[in-house]
C-alpha cells in the first residue's frame, strides 16, 4: 500500500513557477514509477509527466515538455515536479501518482497504469 500526499500549489501570476511535492508513505517507493496528472474543470485527467523508479526515464506531455521537470528522490521518499513559465492553460488540479511497481523501464502514460492516487493540489495560474 502506498499513500501520496501532494503540496506546492497555489496561486501564481502568468510566466511564474511553482514546484509541487509528493510524499509517499511505504517500503516499496523506489519500485514505483511515478506520475503526475492533472484535471482542469470540465475536462479529463490528463499526463503531465512521469518518471521512471529510478529516474533513469521521463516523459512529458507536448503541453508541458520543456517548461516542467520531473524527479525524484528516492531516499526522501519524494516525488517534485517544477513548473516554469506558467500559463492560464496550466490551471488545474494536480495529482500525483504510483503505479503497482510492476513498469521497470519506461514509466507508464496511462493513467490506468497507476494504481494509488494522492489528494491533489490546487494550481492557479492569473493572468
Amino acid at each position: 500500500q502506498v499513500q501520496l500526499v501532494e503540496s506546492g500549489g497555489g496561486l501564481v501570476q502568468a510566466g511564474g513557477s511553482l514546484r509541487l511535492s509528493c510524499a509517499a508513505s511505504g517500503r516499496t517507493f523506489s519500485r514505483n514509477a511515478m506520475g503526475w496528472f492533472r484535471q482542469a474543470p470540465g475536462k479529463e485527467r490528463e499526463f503531465a509527466a512521469a518518471i521512471s523508479r529510478n529516474g533513469a526515464f521521463t516523459y512529458y506531455a507536448d503541453s508541458v515538455k520543456g517548461r516542467f521537470t520531473i524527479s525524484r528522490d528516492n531516499a526522501k521518499n519524494t516525488v517534485y515536479l517544477q513548473m516554469n513559465s506558467l500559463t492560464p492553460e496550466d490551471t488545474a488540479v494536480y495529482y500525483c501518482a504510483a503505479d503497482g511497481g510492476t513498469n521497470y523501464g519506461s514509466p507508464p502514460r496511462d493513467k490506468n497504469e497507476y494504481i494509488y492516487w494522492g489528494q491533489g493540489t490546487q494550481v492557479t495560474v492569473s493572468t
